[in-house]
């Protein structure tokens, strides 16, 4: 087995086509096909399925690309690091929910960043089932994923099951966020009926293994509301927050700061018992570099101020 069968699996796994793999590697079919079929009887087992639909990954090819591309990113850092004539280039990757306490860790984290070195950042906001992928397929180091604690077991499983393991950062319970110029911006005791004819800002992809979507939408929307509006990043949310009369959005805690910069209000409301977890993943085995210490340290700093913000109200 070399580096170049390496890069053989991986392109075939993107593409789910031999033809396109060898186009996009320069090479010719026939050979591509060849040095497949070799690797697999060198190591006895079958990558890949093929059929008149394509090609797809068996479950012992899913999990030797895993290796595969863990290899191919730790040579590239390698190369980057001694690379001659070059400085070792700093890299930090991380996926996270659309939390607002996450990106204001973040923006803290990339005022202290070495900017007299070569550096490559990445930050991604999405859903769990993507920050995991990121992970396990696209090389990202870090994912932050959140679930109901009612799923933990669902959760713990699958993690396990992909080489995974989790620390807890934040647990909470879901916050109203509305205008403050909204009638319900002032209540005390803020219940589900409140809000019956409010129409629900709402993240689209909510995700829970194993489970058939329909009843994941169930568990993560409030049955009293019948009126939403789906989005997939944060900003648009605000402005429709801000500018749109009686609407409502379910959120883990929002510093003052953006709170004041929308002109925006967070609720208690006395309905919602979910309690929530955001949780720190990456492989098992996976030794934490410099950047990723110095990004969970402000994640936890900003959780310990909401938390104690929290605890004086």
């Amino acid at each position: 087995m070399n580096l170049m069968q390496l890069k053989y699996v991986v392109e075939v796994a993107q593409t789910h086509s031999i033809s396109k793999a060898a186009e996009n590697l320069y090479m010719n079919q026939p050979n591509l096909s060849r040095a497949i079929k070799e690797l697999e009887e060198s190591l006895g087992v079958v990558l890949f399925n093929r059929s008149p639909k394509g090609i797809t990954l068996t479950r012992e090819g899913e999990e030797f690309l895993v290796y595969a591309r863990r290899i191919l990113n730790q040579m590239e850092e390698v190369e980057s690091l001694f690379k001659h004539g070059e400085q070792a280039k700093q890299r930090f990757s991380i996926s996270v929910p659309r939390a607002t306490y996450a990106g204001e860790a973040f923006v803290r984290f990339a005022q202290k960043i070495d900017r007299t070195r070569p550096t490559e950042i990445f930050y991604k906001e999405t859903n769990t089932v993507r920050a995991i992928r990121n992970i396990m397929e696209s090389g990202y180091n870090l994912g932050l994923i959140r679930y109901q604690s009612a799923h933990e077991q669902q959760f713990h499983m699958m993690l396990e099951e992909k080489g995974l393991t989790g620390e807890a950062i934040f647990t909470f319970r879901y916050m109203a966020l509305m205008s403050k110029n909204d009638p319900l911006a002032q209540k005390k005791d803020l219940r589900y009926a409140d809000l019956n004819d409010y129409v629900e800002i709402a993240h689209a992809d909510p995700y829970v293994p194993a489970m058939p979507m329909a009843q994941v939408r169930k568990a993560e929307y409030v049955d009293s509301i019948d009126k939403r509006i789906y989005v997939f990043e944060r900003t648009s949310q605000y402005e429709l927050l801000r500018r749109v009369p009686n609407t409502v959005m379910w959120v883990s805690p929002v510093p003052q700061s953006i709170l004041d910069e929308y002109g925006l209000v967070q609720l208690n409301c006395v309905d919602e018992k979910r309690e929530y977890k955001d949780v720190l993943v990456y492989k098992k085995g996976y030794v934490f570099s410099r950047l990723d210490e110095l990004f969970v340290k402000e994640l936890w700093q900003t959780c310990g101020e909401y938390i104690q913000a929290e605890q004086q109200e």
